[in-house]
C-alpha cells in the first residue's frame, strides 16, 4: 500500500473510482460503437460488412497481445503515469475513426486503440487494489463490470441515435470526450511510481503474442479459408489443408511453450510476464475458463443481432439500440446487484446458475427469434440471457482478483484484458463464420430444390456463396441479371428463409457451448468471503513473496 492510500478500516473517497469507471466504458463504447456503425461504414465506404468484423476483431486481438507486457511496463514505469499516456493515445485514436477516409484507417485506428487498452486493462485492477480495500474493492470490481454493460447501453443509444440521425462519425466524438474527462479525472489517482529494476520477458512476450495472433487469425478464417481443406479464399494450401486450423494448432502450441517458458523462468528466481500463480488453483483455472466462455458468447450476441438488425431487415442504428438496450440495461443492473449475492452464496452456485439462465435464454432465443426482435419473448431471452452474463462477469473477475495479493494486482488485470478480449475476438469471428457457414449451406440446399431458379441464374448471382445481404440489396442484385419477377421473389423468399434458419441455428450451438461451461463452473470456489480456507490464505501470501524475491 502506497502512503498516499487510505489506512485499513478507512473509506476511500469514490472520485478516484469515477475515472476508473468512465475509462472502463470508454473502452466498452468504443467496442459497442463498431456494431452500432456497421451501417454507415458498409455505405459510407462500400465494403461488405464482415470488414467491420474485421475491425472489432483488430481490436481485441492487439489487447490480448500485447495486455501482459503492458502489465509489466505499468508495474516498470508506474500505472498512473501510463495510464495517462495511454488514455490520450486512445483519443488519437478516436480522432482517426472521425476523420478516416476509407475502411482501411478504420482498422488502424482499432488496432492503436487495442495498443492503448492494452494497458488500461491491467491499470484498472491495479489502480483499484492501491486505492481501495475490502468491501469498497469488491464493489469498485462490481463497478468494472457494470461499466462494461453501461458503455454497451450508451453506445446504442446515444450511438444509435447518432449513427441514425447524424452518421457513424459523430458516435466517435463520444469516445474523444470520454478520454479528455479520463485524463482529467486520472490526476485524481494514488499508485506506487513503479520499479525500474522489473524486467520484461521478452521471450514470454513474443510467444504469447503470436499465439493470440494465430489463434485470432486461425478462427476468423474459417469460413473464408476453410474448415479442413483450403478453399478458393485461402491465400496458401498446405498439402491440400487449410492455413486456418494450422493457424489454430500454431497457436494452442506456443501457448503451451508460453506456460513452460515461464515456469522454468520462475525456477530460476527470474521476473516471469505474468505470475502463474493466478492460475495456482483449479478454482481459479475454472474462472478463467468461465471468464473466456461467457465474454466469448456475449462478443457473439452483440455481433449477431446488429447484424440481423441493420444489414437483413435494412433498419437503422436506432432499432439496434431499442433490441439491445433488454440485454444491456439487464448486463449493468446484474453486474452491479450479484455483489450483494457473495455472503450468501458460493461463486461455484453463482457460476453454475449464471451458466444455466445464459443457456437457457440461447435455447429460448433459438425457438422464437423470428425477423422481429421487438416482440416480448424475444426480449425475454435477451432479458435472461442479461442477467446470467451480467452475473458471470463480475463473478469471475472478483474470483481471480480476490484470490492474489495486492502485488498481483497488475497480474490478475493482464489475465484478465488477454481472455476477455481474446475471447471478444474469438467471439466475435465464430460467430461470423458460423452464421456465413450455415447460411451459405442452407441457401446451397435450398437452390438444388428450388425448380424456379435456374443453374444459368445462380451463376449470376453467385447464391450458393452469398453473405447476408438485405432484401432491398438482394432485388437490386437481381435487377441486373435476366431474372423474372417470380425468380426475382423466389430467389428473395429463399435467401430470407436461409438466414433465419442460420440464425436459429447458430444461436443453438451457441446454447450447446454455454451448456459445457457449466462444468468449468462447477469447479469454481465453493466458499464464501468471510469462508476462505487458510489453505487458499496462505497460498496468496506464498505468492506474494515470490513475486517479491523473484525481483531483479
Amino acid at each position: 500500500m502506497t502512503d498516499a492510500a487510505a489506512p485499513a478500516g478507512a473509506r476511500a473517497s469514490w472520485v478516484p473510482m469515477i475515472g476508473l469507471f468512465l475509462a472502463q466504458i470508454l473502452m466498452s463504447y468504443n467496442v459497442a460503437a463498431l456494431p452500432v456503425s456497421i451501417s454507415g461504414i458498409v455505405d459510407d465506404f462500400g465494403v461488405p460488412p464482415t470488414d467491420v468484423s474485421t475491425a472489432i476483431v483488430t481490436y481485441g486481438l492487439v489487447v490480448a497481445a500485447l495486455v501482459m507486457v503492458g502489465a509489466k511496463i505499468g508495474q516498470r514505469v508506474g500505472w498512473v503515469v501510463v495510464f495517462r499516456i495511454v488514455v490520450v493515445v486512445f483519443a488519437a485514436s478516436a480522432l482517426c475513426m472521425i476523420l478516416a477516409p476509407g475502411v482501411g484507417w478504420v482498422i488502424v485506428a482499432q488496432g492503436l486503440a487495442g495498443a492503448s487498452a492494452a494497458l488500461i486493462v491491467p491499470s484498472l485492477v491495479a489502480l483499484i487494489a492501491e486505492n481501495y480495500r475490502g468491501a469498497q474493492q469488491a464493489t469498485a470490481i462490481g463497478a468494472l463490470g457494470s461499466a462494461r454493460a453501461l458503455g454497451g447501453v450508451t453506445a446504442f443509444l446515444v450511438g444509435g441515435t447518432l449513427a441514425t440521425l447524424v452518421g457513424w462519425r459523430p458516435v466517435f466524438v463520444v469516445v474523444l470526450l470520454l478520454a479528455v474527462a479520463v485524463f482529467v479525472l486520472s490526476f485524481r489517482l494514488r499508485s506506487d511510481r513503479g520499479n525500474a529494476e522489473i524486467s520484461i520477458d521478452v521471450v514470454a512476450a513474443v510467444l504469447i503474442g503470436v499465439a493470440v495472433v494465430l489463434l485470432t487469425l486461425g478462427v476468423n478464417n474459417l469460413n473464408s479459408w476453410g474448415v479442413l481443406r483450403a478453399g478458393t479464399g485461402a491465400p496458401f494450401g498446405v498439402m491440400g489443408l487449410s492455413p486456418a486450423p494450422i493457424l489454430i494448432v500454431l497457436g494452442v502450441v506456443l501457448v503451451q511453450l508460453f506456460f513452460l517458458w515461464t515456469r522454468r523462468r520462475t525456477d530460476a528466481g527470474q521476473v516471469p510476464l505474468v505470475n502463474l500463480s493466478v492460475f495456482g488453483s483449479s478454482g481459479e483455472r475454472a474462472a478463467v475458463y468461465a471468464m473466456f466462455i461467457v465474454v466469448a458468447l456475449e462478443a457473439a450476441l452483440n455481433f449477431t443481432v446488429p447484424l440481423y438488425i441493420q444489414i437483413v431487415q435494412g433498419r437503422t442504428p436506432f432499432d439496434t439500440s431499442l433490441a439491445m438496450l433488454p440485454f444491456n440495461l439487464t448486463v449493468f443492473v446484474t453486474a452491479m446487484l450479484v455483489v450483494r449475492l457473495y455472503g450468501r452464496f458460493t461463486p461455484r452456485t453463482i457460476g453454475m446458475a449464471g451458466f444455466g439462465l445464459t443457456t437457457v435464454a440461447l435455447a429460448w432465443l433459438s425457438v422464437v427469434v423470428t425477423n422481429n426482435w421487438e416482440i416480448l419473448p424475444t426480449i425475454l431471452g435477451l432479458f435472461v440471457f442479461g442477467v446470467g452474463q451480467g452475473a458471470l462477469v463480475t463473478l469471475v473477475f472478483n474470483v481471480l482478483v480476490t484470490a492474489s495479493p495486492k502485488e498481483l494486482a497488475g497480474d490478475v488485470g493482464s489475465v484478465r484484458g488477454t481472455v476477455q478480449n481474446l475471447a471478444s475476438a474469438v467471439g466475435t469471428a465464430v460467430a461470423g463464420a458460423l452464421l456465413v457457414g450455415i447460411l451459405s449451406a442452407n441457401v446451397a440446399t435450398a437452390v438444388a430444390r428450388n425448380v424456379e431458379l435456374p443453374p444459368e441464374l445462380v451463376a449470376q448471382v453467385d447464391l450458393d456463396k452469398t453473405n447476408f445481404v438485405s432484401n432491398d440489396r438482394l432485388r437490386t442484385i437481381l435487377a441486373g441479371t435476366d431474372a423474372s419477377p417470380a425468380q426475382v421473389d423466389a430467389a428473395v423468399a429463399l435467401n430470407e428463409d436461409a438466414r433465419l434458419r442460420a440464425l436459429r441455428l447458430g444461436l443453438l450451438v451457441l446454447a450447446a457451448i454455454s451448456a459445457l461451461a457449466i462444468v468449468p463452473a462447477n469447479r469454481l470456489p465453493d466458499y464464501r468471503p468471510e469462508e476462505l480456507p487458510e489453505s487458499v490464505a496462505s497460498g496468496a501470501t506464498d505468492a506474494a513473496g515470490a513475486t517479491t524475491t523473484g525481483r531483479t
